[in-house]
């Protein structure tokens, strides 16, 4: 994307999903993406405006409506494979910043057919959530879940894709999990049944204080506090509803844990950036034993305390 260019998010006029283009140089010429050679198109500081899916790294997957997307980084040029591990930069982090923005990003897929190939705009969808995983290659890689917006119609291969698709199978990048991951009840969706009694305990534990600033919100009678789950609920984490995996924060930090802006040791040390000014150690209830293993896969799945340094291109 040329500097003078702004990001555009959103539709581009005169474009839908279906339209098909020769090359990326038709999809550069059309803005709908603005890169010749990168699969991700971003502005520093801005965020991401549009990918293409060309089936280069090996852990993607596509499910047509839900697409779990790699980052940029660490992949050979050659045999497709993960060589090294990508680090939550550059574009990475401007894919964050969709998440945090709401920002859609616009999707094209690169179709191969017959022995050529071509390209088909899949339309907007919205990034959900961000994790880091280990990939196929044994290589730490920054995963996306992406969604596409509703309203929108579907092109040939997408609605193949959502036909075949088992949205909650277990993935080759998905972690293994010792326990029974958080109940579940079939309505109309699939969806985690949460027990309040858990958030409700700890909650009442720190009298709604939240365990890294201390802020007690609301009135006396009123009081407000969020509980927050060190190992994330649903898929891919499956963390389960137990006193041991959750916190009780302010909105604020509750945020700022959930995007990785911070870890927390074993030992209660809290890890992060010295602008976010945290205190030296987490705040914990002697009736309140959070189990280290929760800990540890927050830091390796969402804590990222090396941020800003640069990375190679997708």
């Amino acid at each position: 994307m040329s500097k003078s260019q702004p990001p555009v998010f959103g539709a581009i006029p005169g474009i839908s999903p279906g339209h098909e283009f020769a090359n990326r140089l038709e999809l550069w010429g059309a803005g709908v993406h603005r890169q010749t050679q990168a699969g991700i198109s971003a502005r520093q500081g801005a965020g991401a405006e549009s990918i293409v899916l060309s089936g280069g790294y090996e852990d993607d997957a596509d499910y047509g409506d839900v697409i779990l997307y790699t980052g940029r980084g660490g992949r050979s040029a050659e045999t497709g494979q993960q060589v090294a591990d990508q680090e939550l930069t550059g574009a990475n982090r401007e894919l964050v910043r969709n998440i945090t923005e709401g920002l859609p990003v616009r999707v094209t897929r690169k179709v191969t057919a017959g022995g050529s190939s071509f390209y088909r705009y899949a339309g907007l969808y919205r990034i959900v959530s961000h994790w880091a995983a280990t990939g196929k290659s044994g290589h730490r890689i920054w995963c996306f879940r992406l969604e596409r917006i509703a309203d929108q119609p579907l092109t040939e291969e997408m609605a193949r894709a959502a036909g075949q698709r088992e949205l909650f199978g277990q993935l080759a990048w998905e972690p293994e999990v010792g326990y029974g991951a958080a109940p579940r009840r079939e309505t109309t969706t699939l969806r985690i049944v949460r027990d309040t009694t858990v958030t409700r305990a700890v909650k009442k534990l720190y009298d709604y204080r939240c365990q890294v600033c201390g802020v007690r919100l609301g009135m006396a009678e009123t009081p407000y506090a969020e509980a927050a789950h060190v190992q994330a609920l649903g898929a891919p984490h499956h963390g389960p509803d137990l006193l041991e995996n959750v916190l009780c924060l302010c909105p604020n930090h509750h945020v700022l844990f959930d995007m990785g802006a911070f870890g927390i040791a074993d030992d209660g040390l809290l890890l992060g950036p010295p602008a976010l000014g945290l205190p030296e150690k987490l705040s914990v209830h002697g009736k309140h034993r959070i189990a280290p293993a929760f800990l540890a896969y927050h830091r390796q799945h969402f804590y990222e305390p090396n941020a800003g340094r640069v990375e190679e291109s997708r």
